[in-house]
């Protein structure tokens, strides 16, 4: 049977190669004719090949042309997308220096505040200050005792002395505790 198939495979060998020789063949009588009729024409109208010469084949000037056009397209498009990534930022910076002017205000706003707050809790201590000792005493036992030693952390030891005595030792003793250790938490470096 292999046998079979090797005849077979060199009779389709020759027809196909008989094939490609009838086709050299017929190509090859169509050659000599154009190439004998181009020369005619050329040897006719030898200006015309010299202008032809000179402009590019019709296919190339058309894909330039294109090629021109899509890049025209695409210089205007990032043109487009340059002014608006301008006005875009334009807009950031305008936003931006609105921002520090608003948080420039809210600085001086929250200063004032901070500044009078300051103010009324240095005018009140200066009150209990001024009062006498023991009437000062009894009020600040009735205060809670975080509230009274900030008032008492801000006078002068004397003044914060005095107050003290007059006051019930639980009270003053729990108020010297809150002020002894309000800054242990304060790192030491």
């Amino acid at each position: 049977m292999s046998g079979r198939r090797r005849a077979g495979q060199g009779a389709l060998f020759i027809v196909a190669l008989l094939f490609a020789s009838s086709g050299a063949l017929r190509l090859g009588s169509g050659i000599g004719t154009a190439l004998a009729k181009a020369e005619g024409e050329a040897e006719a109208h030898p200006e015309q090949e010299a202008v032809d010469s000179c402009e590019p084949p019709t296919a190339l000037s058309e894909a330039l042309k294109l090629r021109e056009e899509r890049v025209a397209v695409q210089e205007a498009a990032l043109k487009d997308r340059l002014a608006a990534l301008a006005l875009a930022d334009a807009a950031i910076t305008e936003r931006l220096e609105e921002m520090k002017a608003a948080e420039a205000e809210l600085k001086a706003t929250l200063a004032l505040a901070d500044g009078a707050a300051e103010a009324d809790i240095d005018r009140l201590t200066a009150v209990y200050q001024a009062m006498k000792p023991k009437d000062a005493a009894a009020l600040f036992e009735t205060m809670s005792p975080e509230f009274a030693a900030g008032f008492l952390g801000r006078m002068p030891p004397e003044s914060a002395a005095a107050i003290l005595s007059g006051m019930s030792s639980e009270a003053a003793y729990g108020i010297s505790v809150i002020v002894a250790g309000r800054n242990a938490d304060v790192p030491k470096e």
